[in-house]
């Protein structure tokens, strides 16, 4: 029996803007159950408490921010830890650029300490000029996450990883990945619920980034089918979640 759950937001709970019910029925055993959880997610365009109110409005689930974890906040507590300096130059959305300057860390375009780059829908070429200068002088290059597109109506969107491949091109340096499938947020998510590695699961409906953020971190997995990864996917998965549901109604929350 697990102390403690990481989920997955889009195509776990809910898909897009269409609700997923039993994600929602999963949530509410969790609460019933009084497991702890956190909501794990890449997206670093939205703030803990907006995608806490958004689950709460679209999706009645009721939750509090601080039970979301955001590639965010786990690239705070990256810097945090890494405590090179406060100076900071952000590509990315107030979900990511508000917070980081709430923390204390100070803008500066010229000489900055850290660059992190996220996705920004409203990114211009100077903005690349200046991260691309400032890491070429020695500022840490930090990425949000590696994800290259987000599946939207429209199709599939260049995603973060999209963005910072760009900067990272302009100054053939890799950066340093924060989201799923990296060990830097899970470390932190399972320090966060206060955990050993070996009594949380992670949930999740994408292979790629939710179940290999598990296998690559001695975590164990629940992959569901509601989203991204398909059943005609998983014969060929090179290794195999630890679980494998259709539906999270399936889950047994008693499982050794």
């Amino acid at each position: 029996m697990y102390k403690g759950y990481l989920i997955d937001l889009d195509g776990t709970i809910y898909r897009g803007s269409e609700p997923i019910p039993a994600g929602r029925r999963f949530v509410e055993q969790l609460q019933a159950r009084r497991i702890p959880f956190l909501f794990l997610t890449n997206n670093t365009t939205k703030t803990p408490a907006i995608v806490a109110d958004r689950l709460a409005n679209e999706f009645s689930i009721h939750v509090s921010p601080e039970t979301v974890y955001t590639a965010t906040l786990a690239t705070i507590d990256y810097m945090n830890g890494a405590d090179k300096g406060k100076k900071v130059f952000v590509i990315g959305e107030p979900g990511l650029i508000d917070p980081i300057l709430a923390a204390g860390y100070v803008w500066d375009e010229k000489d900055p300490d850290y660059v992190v780059v996220g996705l920004d829908t409203n990114v211009t070429y100077e903005k690349f000029v200046s991260a691309t200068l400032a890491i070429q002088k020695g500022a840490t290059f930090i990425g949000t996450n590696s994800d290259k597109n987000i599946p939207t109506e429209r199709g599939l969107l260049p995603g973060a990883g999209s963005v910072i491949a760009l900067v990272e091109a302009a100054t053939q340096q890799k950066a340093i990945y924060i989201g799923k499938p990296e060990a830097i947020i899970m470390d932190k998510a399972v320090e966060v619920l206060g955990m050993e590695k070996s009594e949380v699961l992670m949930v999740g409906d994408n292979y790629t980034t939710d179940i290999l953020a598990g296998i690559n971190n001695g975590v164990d997995s629940l992959l569901v089918l509601s989203g991204y990864t398909q059943k005609a996917d998983v014969p060929t998965l090179p290794v195999p979640p630890t679980y494998l549901v259709d539906s999270l109604d399936e889950w047994n929350f008693d499982e050794e």
